[in-house]
């Protein structure tokens, strides 16, 4: 009403996601059974124990730095970080040189990760620092920041990026007669609900969907009606690399998403239940496919000094960093309860469909998130190819 006029799906994805007094991620936890979705962290330690065996082993091609700034983007509960640094702890040549700063908007789940990682803050006086903050788990220092340009510059760096680029605010196009429209949010007559209109005039994101269409091919192109493009995905990627070409080190994205343009795949999660995007804003998580191919082409404009891989599966990710290992280990020492909840886990994380040996309720039945959910990785080259990209 302010503005006169409709406004972009992204606007109403960061409003209705990150508004500071009604956002969804804001005020409340929203993860795990109780929560609206379910993280694979969420769903068993071994997803968290393998990241951080994706993290050491980065670490050793970097040289065993003794410094080194471990980053996360969007933490969730702190699970996937709390998981890393148990598993992690028996190695301390590695822990110690680890600085870890959460990329965390939402003073909730900041609260929370301060929680679960078991942090405890000290007056660090000597160093003239004041105050620091560490985590007991395998005592590392950690900070939060809102934004990754915070982050402080000039060590080596590893992030990780585990579902934080499905809740990046997408711009939606339509194919109409005369070309594209930007696909936007309007009011209904009555001013009390939304409803989906066309733009009339090109709208500024019109520069995103021509970029993406130059990475694309033309009958890529030629086949879609709809396209989904994410700005703030380029430019993160953009940060991302060049970070990581100025100061070494690597990135790792998880997500759920194609390796090609997305045309239409926006949804909202109340309840672990779909409902309309447009339904009670604030009340659900809207996300949407991860675009890797824009995610690679991003990287490789911005920077010569970086190098990208994958994606490939999570169930090829895993697998190949060794998860049938741990789980086989883990079943040695447990009791029904534990093996059923473990088996249910290691299945949702590289399974595909229903799982054959389940015998619970019927609405329960895990599903497996193995061929969903893809990981590719962004690295300097100076390190080579990183593990199990080879």
């Amino acid at each position: 009403m302010f503005r006169g006029g409709p406004i972009s799906i992204a606007e109403y994805m960061e409003e209705v996601l990150t508004n500071p007094k009604a956002g969804f991620y804001i005020n409340r936890d929203v993860f795990g059974a109780e929560g609206d979705f379910i993280t694979s962290p969420e769903v068993s330690q071994m997803f968290g124990e393998m990241i951080g065996v994706w993290a050491m082993c980065l670490w050793e091609q970097m040289g065993q730095p003794n410094r080194v700034n471990l980053v996360e983007l969007g933490p969730g509960r702190g699970t996937l970080m709390m998981d890393l640094l148990r598993g992690a702890s028996k190695f301390k040549n590695f822990t110690e040189s680890l600085h870890l700063h959460l990329v965390e908007c939402s003073p909730t789940l900041q609260k929370l990760q301060h929680q679960n990682l078991k942090c405890v803050d000290e007056d660090h006086m000597a160093d003239n620092v004041g105050k620091r903050t560490i985590s007991t788990l395998a005592g590392t220092p950690v900070s939060w920041h809102s934004a990754l340009e915070q982050v402080p510059s000039g060590l080596p760096t590893i992030i990780i990026a585990h579902e934080f680029y499905d809740a990046l605010p997408v711009h939606q196009f339509q194919r109409v007669s005369h070309g594209w429209c930007e696909k936007m949010v309007d009011l209904e007559e009555d001013s009390s609900t939304f409803r989906f209109v066309l733009s009339p005039q090109p709208t500024p994101a019109i520069l995103y969907l021509m970029k993406r269409c130059k990475w694309a091919a033309t009958e890529e192109i030629a086949k879609l009606d709809q396209i989904e493009v994410c700005p703030k995905a380029m430019e993160l990627t953009q940060t991302i690399a060049k970070r990581i070409s100025s100061d070494g080190g690597g990135a790792l994205i998880i997500d759920y998403g194609l390796n090609k343009v997305v045309s239409d795949s926006l949804q909202a999660i109340r309840k672990h239940k779909f409902v309309h995007i447009l339904d009670n804003p604030g009340s659900a998580d809207l996300s949407a496919y991860v675009d890797f191919a824009s995610i690679r082409r991003s990287a490789e404009e911005v920077s010569g000094e970086v190098s990208v891989h994958g994606p490939m599966t999570q169930s090829q990710f895993l697998g190949s960093l060794g998860i049938n290992f741990r789980v086989e280990a883990l079943l040695q020492n447990c009791t029904e309860e534990q093996a059923e909840s473990l088996r249910t886990g290691y299945w949702r994380l590289v399974g595909e469909g229903e799982a054959p040996f389940w015998e619970g309720p019927e609405e329960e039945v895990p599903i497996g998130m193995g061929t969903r959910y893809m990981a590719m990785s962004i690295v300097n080259k100076k390190q080579g190819t990183p593990v199990p990209f080879q």
